[in-house]
């Protein structure tokens, strides 16, 4: 990330995390695919050929968890059940070894900034991780594609949460794994620090003067 030497902590009212690849391992990406499907011995492209095809509308919101299972699995009879599916879906969810939950803990606390997250995720497997990692306490505000029916880095996303949290985009801290969607941030006006580990996140924030 590019800082100015005139950036600092009170050129920002918000700070937003993606999930994901900051704190999480991800919800449902290619990884933790393949090693669900191998435990239930799927294969894997026919598969993935289903999943491109529903995956937006279930992480959006506008396909049912069911349908979606319906849609990349249960389309034809199978020997186990959706329920035992799905719990192996939730088991694929860990705490990354190198991960920022330390630092939305010590921003929460500070109760200098709104806080919140800008993620990627169908409702099933976000609520589930928010409770089981108890990640809720830290938010103020939860902008998930599941919520807000688009995804990063869609353009309008980015708008759609500048609006939301009611602040101008230039005072809207962003970070997230992926370059991609820091990039896109960035292109809505916000600032953005691409997660690669906590200490270079940590770095980052005092350069910031948010640590």
């Amino acid at each position: 990330m590019s800082i100015s030497a005139s950036t600092h902590a009170n050129q920002f009212d918000v700070v937003l995390f993606d999930v994901g690849g900051v704190f999480l391992t991800n919800g449902w990406d290619h990884v933790e695919r393949a090693t669900v499907l191998d435990h239930f011995q799927l294969d894997r492209a026919a598969f993935e050929a289903r999943h491109a095809n529903a995956n937006d509308a279930w992480e959006n919101d506008t396909l049912s968890d069911e349908a979606y299972l319906d849609a990349t699995i249960f389309y034809e009879p199978r020997s186990f059940t959706r329920d035992a599916f799905i719990a192996e879906m939730k088991l694929e969810s860990k705490l990354l070894p190198d991960n920022a939950v330390g630092v939305l803990r010590e921003i929460a606390a500070s109760g200098k900034w709104m806080v919140g997250l800008l993620n990627n995720e169908s409702r099933l497997l976000h609520e589930y991780r928010m409770e089981k990692f108890e990640l809720l306490p830290y938010l103020k505000v939860q902008l998930s594609s599941c919520y807000l029916g688009m995804r990063k880095p869609d353009p309008a996303i980015y708008r759609r949460a500048i609006d939301i949290v009611g602040r101008p985009a230039k005072r809207i801290l962003f970070i997230d794994d992926r370059a991609t969607n820091t990039e896109a941030a960035a292109a809505s006006g916000m600032t953005a620090i691409q997660f690669i580990g906590e200490e270079q996140l940590r770095h980052d924030l005092r350069k910031l003067e948010i640590l």
